[in-house]
């Protein structure tokens, strides 16, 4: 946790300012029962009423000063852990914004959602706690001793023999708590995985006839959890109980022994009232102790998971110094590229060279895993390559900023992705400054009008969460005006048309050669008819390539690319 502290430093005067405060609070605490012992000893003993009202009226005064001073430090302290908490989050989702897709798939979705969220809540819960009570509770104890020793230092012993007990009784407590408490947090991710799942996958398990075994599932996992917090807050629920028990006996001690003392003439009965309190004031700042060791162990496992995330460097960053190429054309060149996921045994491309110009599309076809989506992966850099270069302009993608290599580019991925809001912020996403005018001609371009003039309030429509209220032809489509808002230098559609129906495919094509006439076109595409009319053509086959040209070329030197043809067009269509 002292790690994640390093980010409250903003809150530095805020947090001078509770120290003064909760130590002004103590003094005033601390210093009532002496009044209150001076009361019973000179004013009830002597009855001087004047001197009771006197005591009486300033003890009223220090308590509405300890009040307010009480009520502002809680004020920012709630403040200062609500600001470190929303620095936290800012800093986690930076760097997960910086993560590379294998930073994802090895961190995994469901626990960053969890470690941004409810972490970071356990934190910022945490923080509150230790600027109220791991701050005022230490000086409650010293206080409290001193001023006990001041009032009878015999009796003082009760003290020091009960106060070893009660961390000895913490510390085991702790100890034992702490593994379940970062056992939580996993058992917690698990839930969210589970529920992640089930609400991304519904159409799918309701086709399969899975929620019964999906509501096990849920089922299972929260048991899991229920199970594990029973446990833990057995463990803690015995601290509390303990630690009044243990102050339970020391009372009753005191009281047997300042009364000997009293008896004897050693000790007045307003210095035993006054004796007690502090007393009470050394166990309840010990409790306090006690709870925040409650929530130390859950927030410790969560910061070392924050700081997972924080210590996590995303493989993928800019050189020192950046490289940028003499002319914006789009060339793209791939030289002798070789690529594999991390844990893979086999690479999933290799040894890929070859160059796509502008003015001119290139279409990558090849079955399932034959390593399509992999290779065009690595031309905005969401991974690197192993061996080999991938060049934008004859310079190498690894030399150039992030930011400067993808303004060159639009993509248009397999899984066609769109955010809430209106129909004109989507579009808007490949171009933020984009004219209306610009938004309506992607929109045309892209086949898109003829569904978004029927919607209520055209542009203005609005888009529910994930496009769940469009299909997916509408969402690829809507997709597709997103790139081409943007007009960069190199446009790539993976599998983009898939989802289209052969008349609209037509359309769009057609629209889109008209386009994208000056910049270079990167296609994955399924359906031969989508690739026929492109100026080069590669056929993968297990992350190779084994047949690149024309159509015509290759139905005449690729078996590969000839089995794919027969197997969609009949001699009638290729004819």
């Amino acid at each position: 946790m002292i790690k994640l502290y390093r980010f409250i430093k903003p809150f530095t005067v805020s947090i001078l300012a509770i120290l003064l405060l909760v130590f002004l609070q103590t003094l005033a605490e601390l210093y009532l029962p002496t009044l209150m012992s001076d009361i019973v000893d000179i004013g009830i003993v002597n009855g001087d009423t004047g001197y009771i009202m006197k005591i009486g009226g300033l003890m009223l005064l220090i308590t509405a000063l300890g009040t307010v001073c009480a009520i502002t430090a809680s004020f920012l302290s709630a403040r200062t852990s609500v600001g470190f908490g929303r620095i936290l989050r800012s800093k986690v989702f930076s760097r997960v914004e910086d993560f590379s897709l294998q930073e994802f798939n090895e961190i995994g979705t469901a626990t960053l959602i969890t470690r941004t969220t409810n972490d970071i809540n356990q934190i910022q819960t945490v923080t509150f706690m230790i600027l109220r009570m791991m701050v005022s509770a230490p000086m409650m104890c010293i206080g409290g001793i001193i001023m006990a020793v001041s009032k009878d230092r015999p009796l003082s012993l009760c003290i020091v023999v009960v106060i070893p007990v009660i961390i000895a009784l913490i510390a085991v407590i702790i100890s034992k708590a702490m593994p379940l408490f970062k056992l939580m947090q996993i058992k917690l991710d698990k839930i969210n995985l589970v529920l992640r799942e089930n609400l991304t996958g519904i159409r799918v398990i309701r086709a399969f006839n899975r929620i019964g075994r999906e509501k096990q599932r849920f089922a299972e996992a929260n048991y899991d959890l229920c199970q594990n917090a029973i446990r833990v807050n057995k463990l803690m629920a015995s601290l509390m109980p303990s630690m009044m028990l243990v102050m339970n006996f020391t009372i009753i001690a005191i009281i047997w022994f300042g009364s000997i003392r009293i008896n004897n003439g050693d000790m007045q009965v307003g210095s035993l009232m006054a004796f007690i309190q502090y007393a009470m004031q050394i166990m309840m700042s010990l409790v306090m102790v006690a709870m925040m060791f409650i929530m130390l162990p859950r927030a410790s496992a969560s910061a070392i998971r924050i700081n997972e995330v924080l210590e996590t460097n995303p493989q993928i960053k800019d050189p020192e110094e950046t490289l940028s190429a003499d002319k914006a054309q789009g060339i793209l060149e791939f030289k002798n590229v070789s690529f594999s996921f991390p844990g893979a045994e086999e690479p999933a491309i290799r040894n890929i060279s070859f160059t796509a110009r502008p003015g001119e599309t290139t279409a990558l076809i090849g079955g399932t895993g034959s390593g399509k989506t992999s290779l065009i992966n690595l031309i905005p850099r969401f991974y690197d390559v192993d061996e080999g270069s991938v060049l934008v302009d004859g310079v190498d993608v690894r030399e150039m900023s992030q930011k400067s290599l993808r303004a060159k580019i639009a993509l248009v991925p397999q899984k066609s992705v769109l955010f809430s809001g209106s129909i004109s912020d989507n579009i808007r996403y490949g171009k933020q400054d984009a004219s209306d005018e610009e938004v309506r001609r992607a929109a045309e371009i892209s086949q898109a009008m003829e569904f978004i003039s029927g919607m209520p309030g055209g542009f203005d429509a609005v888009i529910e969460q994930g496009g769940s209220n469009v299909s997916g032809g509408q969402k690829q489509r809507l997709s597709i005006a997103r790139a081409l808002v943007r007009r960069p230098e190199i446009y790539i559609f993976d599998d983009s048309f898939s989802a289209l129906d052969f008349k609209t495919d037509a359309r769009l094509r057609l629209a889109l050669k008209k386009e994208t006439a000056d910049a270079t076109v990167i296609v994955i595409a399924q359906r031969v008819t989508t690739l026929m009319d492109a100026g080069q053509i590669i056929v993968l086959e297990d992350g190779q390539i084994v047949g690149m040209g024309t159509h015509k070329e290759l139905l005449n030197s690729c078996d590969v690319y000839r089995e794919i043809v027969y197997s969609q067009l009949s001699e009638e269509e290729l004819a």
